[in-house]
């Protein structure tokens, strides 16, 4: 049998903490037609280039297997990471090779979250650079997606985990392609202001873009990413139907809220509600399928006179069975909405009718809502709404004017035939 020769050559391993580590081959062939590249030990590997040794294939793996297996294995047992990164071959060598290069991809924004008015255009940061810097471009590609806020699935009932909805792809661009997808088609663009901006600009906000944004940067098959959460200013409105107090299941709630201009509030903006003094008795639904209701001075009846001031939540509610009101959320207008001088008072047909005639609709409860919030409307004239329901703004408390706290007054759902004046939106 023929004696194998000495080792003729040595391969280096480094380690994340610099030490090196050599192995040697065991046939003279193998300087000609095998390399092993330097990489990380959890995914050592053995290129061979042209490999012909017929037979001696099987002993010069199997050798190469006594060195490779042991790192390999220690590397599974404690999670080794050294914090560097591989390539594929759209940024290799040339010769369909990956390689390690030891420059890592950061990805950053200087906001991790981001507030504005519906119907504007918003800017959600978003930066790319790499430690250390490269001397030249390399062709990366960035991947924007969108989960909305709250976002759950239909749960069991009794209650159990939620299934969280998935991301669904905003935008995606290479270069100067980019393709945008679903409701923001022709609504988004890339910044790109500077070297390494991929900030994301939405135009035409509307009142269900909010939620949680990522911004996902990938070169090669190494991949960075940073949320941003895009947050729409306005105000939370408890809301029940002409039905009365109770009478909503979760899918009722949503149509509810969707037909006054509005949606269901999240539960972070019920909290900051809350925060500015919202003070309600009756429990409402909200986006993500619980039931609260935000109480700041506590009392009996509401919770208990016990408890710290908070929100009061009942928890996952079977959302076709359960029934309670809901809370809405509802965003700046583009329009205005005003009392509709008229020298008579009308019933609701005739409201109707005489804010068409003023080349206007009759305005929504989200509409008075963001108008009387937003804008500082302010009337003391009780008037229709377009749910059948009377109510009136006032910003500024006074005698004769409801309760001594500044908010939306209401009526209830009178009989339609009564008189009273109508609030318009145009």
């Amino acid at each position: 049998m023929t004696a194998w020769p000495e080792p003729v050559l040595v391969t280096s391993f480094y380690y994340g903490d610099g030490e090196e580590e050599t192995m040697k081959s065991t046939h003279p062939h193998t300087l000609r037609h095998a390399s092993i590249q330097s990489m990380h030990i959890s995914e050592s590997s053995l290129l061979l280039r042209r490999v012909m040794l017929g037979g001696l294939l099987r002993p010069l793996l199997a050798a190469c297997g006594l060195v490779l297996l042991p790192a390999a294995a220690a590397a599974v047992q404690f999670n080794y990471n050294n914090g560097f990164y591989y390539h594929d071959v759209s940024n290799g060598n040339g010769n369909g090779e990956i390689y390690f290069n030891g420059v890592r991809l950061f990805v950053e924004s200087p906001q991790s979250s981001v507030s504005a008015t519906r119907g504007s255009s918003v800017t959600l940061p978003c930066h790319f650079h790499y430690e250390p810097e490269l001397s030249s471009p390399r062709r990366t590609r960035v991947k924007w997606s969108w989960l909305p806020a709250n976002a759950v699935g239909e749960p069991a009932y009794p209650p159990a985990a939620p299934v969280y909805a998935m991301e669904t792809q905003v935008m995606v661009a290479m270069g100067n392609r980019h393709r945008s997808y679903g409701g923001f088609r022709g609504r988004v663009r890339l910044r790109r202001s500077a070297p390494g901006d991929l900030s994301l600009v939405i135009n035409e906000l509307r009142l269900n873009d909010t939620g949680r944004y990522r911004c996902e940067v990938i070169d090669g098959l190494e991949d960075e990413s940073v949320t941003v959460e895009l947050e729409l200013r306005g105000v939370v409105f408890p809301y029940d139907s002409d039905k009365g107090r109770y009478s909503l299941n979760f899918l009722g709630a949503q149509q509810a809220c969707q037909d006054q201009d509005a949606t269901l509030a999240t539960f972070e903006q019920l909290f900051t509600a809350w925060d500015e003094g919202l003070d309600w008795c009756n429990a409402g639904w909200l986006a993500d399928g619980t039931v609260q209701y935000p109480i700041t001075a506590p009392r009996d009846g509401c919770g208990g006179s016990d408890l710290a001031p908070g929100l009061r939540s009942y928890g996952q509610r079977h959302r076709l069975l359960h029934r309670f009101d809901a809370f809405c959320f509802s965003a700046s207008i583009k329009g205005s909405v005003y009392f509709l001088a008229s020298p008579t008072k009308l019933n609701f047909t005739e409201a109707v009718r005489a804010c068409a005639e003023n080349s206007s609709r009759i305005a929504k409860v989200g509409q008075l809502y963001a108008a009387w919030r937003l804008t500082g409307l302010d009337r003391c004239d009780a008037g229709w709404l377009a749910d059948g329901s009377v109510r009136y703004p006032i910003t500024k408390a006074r005698v004769n004017c409801g309760p001594p706290e500044p908010g939306v007054r209401s009526f209830g759902f009178p009989p339609r035939h009564q008189k009273f004046g109508v609030y318009c939106y145009r």
